[in-house]
């Protein structure tokens, strides 16, 4: 525990902790086996068949380019777990280029085992956009195309698929506009986020990055380039959005925009009580005028929490703040921001105090703080600078977030912050609620049943080769531990970013829905070649 990794993580800032991921589009891992923590890639020797599927590939005409040798790198993910060679990366210039190549592993038929997978900007957690033996997209190579911003009364932009959202920030701002809804972390593509759900603070209010979308184009597991919106192809679209890349590749996506703020009013309080801390946090939610941005942290025995938030925070009473000591306590932190433009500061100061007055946090541990929109959007990037510098980024991250509905997060709470949970884990632990009506239920996103439910992030990272509790062994057996306490008090939790081993896991997690789910395989990717990493279909086997 006396590791300089652990340290830094206990002497930092809250900020430069919250790493909230949102992965990239499912890879597919064909027969593979687990690869914990390893720094062995998984290859296999060149056979007669890779080289005659090597010439197939060579023979397709491309804008862009594939790479057979010195592909490292796409057999490596951020949550460092996982590591299986492809035999190829498509670097595509072009949608085409991945039509093309999409549709010849098609028409080879189930016979060849060839799969595809999209990467992205390589933060998947357990290899999901990895391809043993297949073919890694490189997603990132085909976001060369100008984005398109389009004002009116419903603004938008068109961007691709590979596209880096902190990159649609900086150009829809040049407009005075930006996207709704977030991710915690921006340097994510916009097809990885979109396949899953894509979640921050904002959520509440606009719903996830995936009710935020106009228009999708597609390549399917056919190879198809379709076009899809909630009024053309609504199937694909809907079935697309929350999808795990189970039905197609996004190419391109029309995001919904509206007019940017300049600055933002940052704020943090602690309680005490889990009690207080998510009554505010519903009350906040479901208030008309409240604030933009409703966050959560559970913070365990951290020694001089507030002396650390001094870096970036004042706080409202200094005298008090010196005096408040958090070692060995249980904490919760409220988090929330106010967007602004300077010349009605006056009256975002009084929309605030008469927030705030309404909520019942500990006095002394007010903390605010004043920032550029794009300084408050892009807050967590500053932490993966600093880890990048101390050698600490590259570390496995085994990562759990639950979805829990409301009427069950007190025993949630009890048992997980007060039993499990008895050391602070290496990272953030996020914990905050939504508007389920703020969610479409057409997406083949999965929620909990209830009108509100919480999103409860682990976000731990592992010291490599520690045996301890801040081991990679130990934080598995953690998750398990907590996964398990929740499946027998039927709490009814959805994992999101979910990853499960076998077809009856995928089942049940997704319920009544699984018909639909495995239907819209049938149509898209009738020959299971995209995303069977997260084993869910296997190429060759029918589809039930």
């Amino acid at each position: 525990m006396g590791s300089p990794f652990y340290s830094f993580l206990k002497q930092n800032n809250i900020v430069y902790l919250k790493i909230f991921l949102i992965l990239l589009i499912m890879g597919c891992i064909p027969d593979r086996t687990t690869n914990l923590c390893s720094n062995q890639l998984i290859a296999t020797p060149a056979t007669p068949t890779h080289l005659n599927v090597t010439s197939s590939l060579e023979t397709l005409s491309l804008d862009g380019y594939f790479s057979f040798n010195n592909n490292n790198h796409a057999a490596k993910d951020f949550g460092n777990t996982y590591q299986f060679l492809p035999l190829a990366v498509l670097h595509p210039k072009s949608v085409s280029d991945i039509s093309s190549t999409v549709k010849l592993i098609f028409n080879m038929g189930s016979a060849s085992e060839l799969t595809v997978a999209a990467r992205g900007h390589g933060h998947s957690l357990q290899g999901q956009a990895q391809a043993h033996r297949g073919v890694v997209i490189d997603m990132e190579s085909l976001k060369g195309s100008q984005m398109q911003v389009h004002t009116g009364e419903q603004p938008y932009v068109d961007v691709s698929g590979g596209e880096l959202w902190i990159n649609i920030l900086h150009e829809t701002l040049k407009l005075g506009l930006a996207p709704k809804s977030w991710t915690d972390y921006l340097h994510l593509t916009v097809g990885g986020t979109l396949s899953y759900a894509g979640i921050s603070g904002q959520a509440f209010r606009h719903g996830p990055q995936i009710n935020n979308v106009y228009q999708l184009q597609v390549v399917t597991g056919k190879g198809e380039v379709i076009t899809c919106s909630k009024s053309k192809n609504p199937d694909l679209f809907y079935g697309v959005l929350g999808g795990l890349g189970q039905f197609g590749i996004i190419t391109q996506a029309r995001i919904s925009l509206e007019p940017a703020p300049k600055m933002v009013k940052w704020i943090r309080v602690l309680y005490l009580d889990f009690s207080s801390f998510s009554k505010d946090q519903e009350y906040l939610i479901a208030s008309e005028n409240s604030f933009d941005y409703i966050e959560g942290f559970v913070i365990l025995n951290r020694t001089g929490l507030l002396n650390n938030w001094r870096s970036s925070f004042n706080p409202k009473d200094p005298m008090q703040a010196s005096q408040f000591n958090s070692d060995g306590k249980t904490l919760y932190c409220l988090e929330m921001a106010k967007y602004f433009n300077p010349d009605v500061t006056n009256v975002i100061d009084q929309i605030t105090e008469r927030l705030l007055l309404k909520l019942h946090y500990i006095p002394s541990t007010l903390f605010m703080s004043e920032v550029s929109f794009v300084e408050f959007l892009d807050r967590v990037h500053l932490s993966e600078l600093k880890l990048r510098a101390k050698g600490l980024w590259e570390v496995p991250h085994p990562w759990m977030n639950l979805l829990i509905p409301k009427n069950r997060i007190h025993e949630f709470a009890d048992e997980v912050f007060g039993n499990v949970l008895t050391n602070n884990i290496n990272g953030p632990i996020l914990v905050y609620p939504v508007n389920k009506t703020k969610w479409n239920n057409k997406t083949s996103l999965v929620t909990p049943d209830e009108d509100v439910f919480y999103l409860v992030a682990l976000l731990s990272s592992a010291v490599p080769s520690s045996k301890g509790t801040d081991g990679l062994e130990y934080i598995l057996t953690q998750n398990k531990r907590i996964l398990e306490y929740s499946a027998r008090a039927d709490l009814g939790i959805k994992q999101y970013l979910p990853h499960y081993r076998t077809q009856g896991e995928w089942r049940a997690h997704f319920g009544p829905r699984w018909k639909a789910f495995a239907r819209r395989k049938s149509s898209y990717d009738p020959l299971a070649i995209l995303a069977p990493g997260q084993m869910m279909f296997k190429k060759g086997i029918p589809i039930l």
